[in-house]
């Protein structure tokens, strides 16, 4: 078996974002686009980054009209204003948001065209320019990872764009930065970067390089995204956290996904709703559907999350679900899709556009229309 592991450079640690000037300097960059969304502006991160980008004596144009859920139109006014502005560089500093348009916008000015021309798995074919990616959220993993996820509003959908193009020169992971994160938005993205470890671990393009990955991912956010939430100011739980969401972020770019995400995004085209949320409320029905496809594997993570301490593979597997359900009760996340405001859902359009989508193809059990419903419709009760 022949497997591939792409990564970019990373700098990880406490105020590592004041090495993102210097990082850019490394690139040959002069003119730096930065790409930013209202809250981390508001939060004073990419000021500091800007500060950094200045002191190493280069200039920057800010970008930051991003929302939850980035659309199309966002990456083209990205990519306008990039021209604009003569920049020669991208710097995405956010949540996934953030980093997604940046990586998008860097597509467009490098290959032309409309992102929509790019949806699927390796459509890029001409050299992006440099672009770094400082997170400031612990969960999307788009720092370190080969993914974009664009809204595409004419077809009410999120796409999905794949391409090792896309993995970033330089990830500056910096703890710190997740300090000024509310409890809600420190919940939500933590059950991202789980749903990233999971998915990854039970992914059909698993190998042992991503298997590292993503069972270490498992074990911090298992043992700190509890204390996480509970205390915007606990260190330890920061640094393991960024580290949770970078590893699950290595694992899933390189394993892919699987049927959580898939219909996440169907869902994320039509509502504008947290995507961590989303995951959280879709990814214990998931994992009981794809438990007969890989025993071992679930049992494994029912060890992880301290389900068990021993037993068959289908006891431990079994408990080892109930163990992620109270992780995500425990810190006070949703339960059920109509909760977080889906109205009138359309199962079966949504099951179609799911069924499309590049993620659904690493999912561990074959899945057809009909199971797609299914779990719709039980994760909406």
């Amino acid at each position: 078996m022949i497997s591939k592991f792409m990564a970019p450079e990373i700098i990880f640690g406490d105020h590592s974002i004041q090495q993102t000037g210097e990082s850019f300097l490394r690139l040959g960059a002069q003119r730096v686009l930065v790409v930013s969304d209202p809250g981390v502006k508001e939060a004073g991160w990419t000021a500091e980054a800007v500060e950094s980008i200045q002191t190493s004596g280069l200039d920057y144009h800010l970008f930051s009209n991003i929302s939850t859920n980035p659309d199309t139109a966002q990456v083209a006014e990205g990519a306008a204003a990039y021209h604009k502005a003569r920049c020669d560089a991208v710097l995405g500093i956010g949540g996934g948001s953030a980093l997604d348009v940046a990586k998008a916008v860097a597509v467009i000015v490098s290959n032309g065209g409309k992102i929509e021309n790019y949806e699927g798995v390796d459509h890029i074919h001409s050299p992006l320019p440099p672009v770094i990616m400082v997170p400031t959220t612990a969960g999307s993993g788009s720092e370190v990872s080969q993914f974009s996820i664009i809204v595409d509003p004419a077809r009410k959908k999120k796409m999905t764009i794949v391409s090792k193009s896309l993995v970033p020169d330089i990830a500056i992971v910096d703890p710190f930065v997740l300090m000024t994160k509310d409890h809600l938005l420190t919940a939500a993205t933590g059950l991202d970067a789980i749903t990233h470890g999971i998915e990854a671990y039970v992914s059909a393009a698993a190998t042992p390089l991503t298997d590292v990955q993503a069972v270490n991912a498992m074990k911090l956010a298992a043992e700190f995204l509890r204390p996480s939430v509970a205390s915007h100011t606990n260190v330890e739980a920061k640094r393991a956290m960024a580290m949770a969401s970078m590893q699950a972020g290595l694992a899933f770019s390189n394993a892919i996904l699987g049927a959580v995400h898939a219909m996440s995004h169907a869902i994320g085209g039509r509502y504008a709703l947290p995507h961590g949320e989303i995951n959280s409320i879709l990814l214990p029905h998931v994992m009981e559907f794809n438990l007969i496809a890989s025993p071992s594997r679930f049992a494994a993570i029912g060890d992880i999350f301290g389900a068990s301490a021993g037993g068959e593979e289908m006891v431990r597997a079994r408990h080892g679900i109930q163990a992620v359900r109270a992780l995500a009760d425990d810190i006070g996340a949703p339960k059920t899709l109509h909760s977080v405001g889906l109205r009138d859902p359309d199962f079966e359009s949504m099951a179609r556009i799911a069924l499309e989508d590049a993620c659904m193809i690493t999912n561990p059990r074959d899945v057809a229309l009909k199971d797609i419903e299914m779990l719709f419709k039980k994760a909406y009760e």
